[in-house]
């Protein structure tokens, strides 16, 4: 297309001026485009570090109220949900536990857990007959992953101790659960319990007691997590109202981070906003004057037939790669800031976690300027159509 080319022409032949409108956006652009940067690595880090705790997500009820499944079952049916799980009676959760064959033992607590876990690592699963430690039991056992432990448990008023054998499928993570855990399945914790209730067990020897068959499982609370941080609030309002009942939870200090995510956004748009308004008319009477020092130069492409009503294309196509060359310019210099940043503040060399702008993120915001700035010329090209050719030379004739 001929306009196309007469543009980019004009436009790189007159260098000072497209220096000068790269040099108006990336002014505007690059200190946003770093706000942005690090409202995002802060923030993500913030979430990062709720995220990598599950017990963040966590929401334990107290009080006196038992529980039955159905009671675990309705609960896993809300959308705010993630993992649910019943809990025993907490008197009867503590066990001994030591390594097959080993000498040692060592207090431990039971923790009901199954499929979605978020304590659990990636690949992980308790199955019937086994179980996964917290890292502080295993190191002082020297528990691998693949050991048999024993689980053993006593009470005053039985004749002997229960003893369980579990395989370990895994060694948790330090900061996944402290202290001295075993988390195996529902039906190990609530077998325990029926062994201190008095109840007969003939498959682990225990043959006194009464009847299990007569037994009525009778839970004390539920262990649940919140599918996202965002949940964490309605779902623990949710529990408390659907049951009446107390919770505990981490709810404030969620909520704080995700509040400060909100002002951060809130007062970064707020700035765009004005950023914006000093950006737009600096370009519609930038692209505005440009149309008219060239009015003669249209006009006669006008009366040479090479312009007619396609002259608003031409201050369009200049501001679109002027449009362009500031988003490389201003994402360069970016770059660079944001590795500078990394450097002054060491965030400990992980990339992104002071200074983050995804992909997508970069996309939008090139496109959003783009838009921007093509608007912005609409105004200057709106002025070209009105241009009359016979009027404009004439007037230079005089």
């Amino acid at each position: 297309m001929l306009i196309l080319r007469l543009a980019l022409r004009d436009l790189f032949f007159q260098k000072v001026h497209l220096v000068c409108n790269i040099a108006v956006l990336a002014g505007v652009l690059v200190p946003l485009l770093v706000l942005f940067g690090v409202k995002n690595g802060v923030y993500n880090a913030l979430i990062g570090d709720l995220l990598s705790n599950p017990r963040n997500v966590q929401i334990d009820t107290s009080g006196n109220t038992t529980f039955s499944t159905e009671d675990a079952q309705t609960v896993r049916g809300w959308p705010e949900a993630g993992f649910v799980t019943l809990k025993t009676r907490s008197q009867f959760d503590f066990v001994n536990v030591r390594l097959e064959g080993g000498g040692q033992k060592r207090d431990a607590v039971l923790i009901p857990s199954g499929e979605g876990d978020p304590n659990l690592p990636d690949g992980v699963a308790i199955l019937p007959g086994t179980a996964v430690v917290s890292a502080q039991l295993a190191a002082q056992l020297e528990i691998s992953s693949g050991d048999l432990i024993d689980v053993i448990t006593q009470a005053e008023d039985r004749p002997r101790q229960m003893r369980l054998q579990l395989k370990v499928n895994a060694v948790l993570p330090a900061e996944n659960v402290t202290g001295r855990a075993v988390l195996a399945e529902l039906e190990v914790l609530d077998l325990v319990e029926a062994f201190y209730d008095a109840y007969a067990l003939p498959e682990y020897g225990i043959t006194q007691g009464k009847p299990l068959a007569d037994r009525v499982p009778v839970f004390e609370g539920l262990r649940v997590y919140a599918a996202s941080l965002e949940d964490l609030a309605p779902l623990q309002n949710r529990i408390e109202t659907h049951f009446g009942i107390s919770t505990e939870a981490r709810t404030a200090e969620v909520q704080g981070v995700l509040s400060l995510g909100r002002n951060l956004n809130l007062a970064l748009l707020l700035t765009a906003a004005v950023a914006s308004l000093g950006l737009a008319a600096a370009l519609v009477f930038g692209f505005w004057g440009e149309v008219q020092r060239k009015r003669h130069v249209l006009a006669s492409l006008a009366l040479m037939g090479l312009g007619g009503q396609r002259l608003w294309l031409f201050p369009l196509i200049q501001a679109l790669v002027s449009a362009a060359l500031a988003l490389l310019v201003s994402f360069g210099i970016f770059g660079l800031a944001a590795l500078v940043a990394e450097r002054l503040f060491d965030t400990g060399g992980a990339a992104g976690n002071l200074v983050d702008i995804t992909v997508m993120q970069a996309v939008s915001i090139s496109a959003l300027v783009t838009a921007f700035v093509a608007f912005s010329a609409l105004m200057a090209a709106w002025s070209a159509l009105k241009i009359d050719p016979a009027t404009v030379l004439r007037e230079g004739a005089t």
